[in-house]
């Protein structure tokens, strides 16, 4: 039983001798000892042909070699790792810098907080409100009862059977929240997303932006409505651009008027944007309708108000010449980008 305690201690002699000098070679060196079929598991199953007094001097002389070979093994590894990380960076030195990506804002956005900025210098502050709303503040408060033939001008998407609750389709909403909370003078602005069930086109979409503004005190008159309308042109699109104003309707103003500028892109000669009009529409506008007052309790008699309304997106189109309202909402960093000096 002598050669087998003779062929275990040759093994750790050969243990100790080895000296793998790389990554390779120490792969091979695993194999060869500490492999399912290395040499130091095929002694182990020498311990069974040897008589019971001499397993256990077996036993510890494996574990000898075993514990030496695996601890040359991971000594070596550790070196050639650590050799090797400081001689080669884990990164390529030759591949190209990463640019710096410039964000921008959206043009709704640019639009939208040029819009805020013109009508707080004259005293208007911004509110906001929920874009599911109710019947009540949506329609019958800005007097379009269930029959009113003026709903039909917006279709609506209805999320309740019941059709009282509904994602807003104005946000006209707002202004009656704000008269039913706040007592005048009330001088805000309300920019907001809504929702019309629309086909979208290149100027139509079922979701786009609105802003609109509600001044309301004693004594407003629809002459402080055309000073504030002029105030804003020509602040936003430059103090040459004209304007008018067109008799029109709408349930919760009256008079109302639809605003048009001189259209700035042909000069008002007529051009494809004006439909050779030399105007463009740009929103609309009227005197609170005194039903509305009395909805928030609030006395006509003793209060008058005018209330505009605009899309942020037909603004938008305007000031920078784009003839596609879907650009907004595709996502296209070719378009968005456009807008980072903006």
């Amino acid at each position: 039983m002598q050669e087998i305690f003779d062929k275990a201690n040759e093994v750790l002699r050969q243990v100790q001798a080895e000296a793998p000098t790389d990554k390779e070679s120490l792969e091979q060196y695993r194999i060869k000892y500490l492999g399912t079929k290395g040499l130091i598991k095929d002694l182990f199953g020498g311990m069974g042909k040897l008589p019971g007094d001499q397993k256990k001097d077996y036993g510890q002389l494996m574990n000898t070699i075993k514990q030496a070979a695996e601890e040359k093994y991971e000594a070596l590894k550790a070196q050639f790792e650590g050799s090797a990380e400081d001689a080669k960076p884990d990164f390529d030195l030759t591949a190209p810098g990463y640019t710096n990506e410039i964000g921008a804002r959206h043009p709704i956005s640019i639009t939208k907080n040029r819009i805020i900025e013109i009508f707080s210098c004259i005293g208007f502050t911004v509110a906001e409100g929920p874009e599911i709303e109710d019947d009540w503040h949506n329609f019958t408060a800005l007097g379009t009862p269930k029959d009113h033939p003026a709903r039909d001008m917006q279709d609506t998407f209805y999320i309740t059977v019941d059709k009282n609750t509904l994602l807003r389709t104005h946000t006209s909403s707002v202004q009656i929240r704000m008269m039913e909370s706040q007592q005048p003078p009330l001088r805000i602005l309300m920019p907001g997303r809504v929702y019309r069930n629309e086909t979208i086109s290149a100027r139509a979409h079922c979701t786009f932006h609105q802003v609109e503004g509600l001044y309301i005190d004693e004594g407003v008159s629809f002459a402080d409505l055309k000073q504030t309308m002029f105030y804003f042109v020509r602040e936003m699109f430059g103090q040459n651009t004209e304007i008018r104003f067109r008799p029109s309707f709408f349930p919760f103003t009256e008079p109302s008027a639809e605003v048009d500028i001189s259209c700035f892109i042909c000069g008002s000669k007529g051009c494809a944007v004006c439909k050779q009009s030399g105007w463009v529409e740009i929103g609309g506008c009227g005197m609170v309708d005194p039903v509305v007052m009395e909805n928030c309790n609030l006395d006509p008699k003793k209060y008058s108000g005018f209330a505009f309304g605009m899309g942020i997106e037909r603004v938008t189109m305007l000031k920078y010449q784009i003839n596609d309202l879907r650009l907004f909402f595709e996502n296209d960093l070719r378009f968005l980008k456009q807008f980072q000096q903006a």
